[in-house]
């Protein structure tokens, strides 16, 4: 089924982890959260890699670069090279030495991770708005990044210089709950300078670039959490996707979405990419999964059945996209999403 005329899941018969050869995975919400591995993602990635599946993470997240990235991911359990680690900041980075000279300044406003892509596409890393940048760039730097970083960029700008940013993500999860991310930031230099920045990462075509790049991935699923950036990510670069429910995603939301955020698959976390997917089928003017049936009645979605509760999502994905159609389902989903606890 093509993503642009999505409206229900898709089915395999084949496991995931052998119908695509690269998984492309979001960390945060998918893999790990708060730092800590998510339950069952540990054995389920090194399972999907002992059958041949390449395993890729691609983040949003400039702060850090990939070794330290490959090293966490190690640490948790899944030895893990620093060249399947794929950030914002390599994205942005590129974006910028096709535009800038060889060698060119560029002013970085965040961390670390923006310093390494910045020396390995051959530019010069720099503080200050004085110091004569041929670019800004902004991402991620952490909780602890000084207000007066804001001000330079804004000084810089206003000189004409261009404006990059690594990603837009408005907010980042943390140990203690959502915090500010990327995209907060740029707000603030956005009210400031009025001017727009160009933003490599998910889920702009940038970093799905960059992605395929660097993994040489033929025929990639990519694995998030997030629907604005993940799965529109993947509905951007024209590729099927897996949405786990570990992460920020909820049931209300998966049924509201447009076109552009309807994953190709949803599963519980990434025990789903082990298994093959349930078909979802159309009868008697709604549709099924499993147990269940999932239709409209009175301005609402129902649900009859019982059985596993992510079969009756899946139904209800069906009812509620192909009622919007190509636009954002508004009817009343609680009654039914209630039943299945989601």
């Amino acid at each position: 089924m093509s993503q642009r005329s999505r409206t229900r899941p898709d089915g395999s018969v084949t496991a995931l982890s052998e119908a695509y050869d690269t998984a492309l995975l979001d960390l945060d919400g998918v893999v790990y959260a708060g730092g800590e591995a998510i339950a069952y993602a540990v054995d389920s990635l090194l399972t999907a890699r002992e059958g041949g599946m390449h395993l890729a993470y691609v983040t949003n997240n400039a702060l850090r670069p990939p070794e330290a990235v490959a090293a966490h991911i190690t640490a948790l359990g899944v030895p893990t090279d620093a060249s399947d680690v794929i950030n914002s900041a390599q994205a942005v980075a590129r974006l910028i030495s096709e535009q800038v000279p060889a060698g060119s300044r560029v002013l970085v406003i965040g961390g670390q991770g923006l310093r390494v892509a910045l020396r390995e596409r051959g530019l010069e890393p720099v503080e200050s708005a004085d110091d004569d940048p041929a670019a800004v760039v902004q991402g991620y730097g952490g909780p602890d990044l000084a207000w007066g970083r804001f001000a330079e960029a804004c000084y810089a700008i206003a000189r004409g210089v261009p404006w990059f940013a690594s990603n837009t993500d408005l907010t980042i999860p943390s140990a203690r709950g959502i915090a500010p991310g990327n995209g907060s930031a740029v707000e603030v230099v956005r009210l400031a300078t009025g001017a727009e920045p160009q933003v490599a990462g998910k889920p702009l075509p940038p970093m799905h670039k960059e992605t395929i790049l660097r993994t040489g991935a033929r025929k990639p699923l990519v694995v998030g959490d997030r629907l604005d950036t993940d799965i529109e990510g993947a509905f951007n670069g024209g590729v099927d996707s897996l949405l786990v429910l570990t992460g920020v995603t909820d049931g209300a939301q998966l049924l509201a979405a447009p076109p552009e955020h309807r994953p190709t698959y949803v599963d519980r976390d990434l025990r789903g990419m082990l298994t093959g997917q349930p078909e979802v089928v159309e009868k008697d003017g709604g549709f099924s999964c499993g147990g269940w049936a999932a239709s409209v009645r009175d301005d609402a979605l129902a649900l009859d059945g019982e059985g596993e509760p992510l079969d009756g999502l899946r139904a209800l994905c069906a009812a509620a996209w192909t009622w919007a159609g190509d636009g954002t389902c508004t009817l009343d989903a609680g009654k039914a999403l209630s039943r299945l606890g989601l």
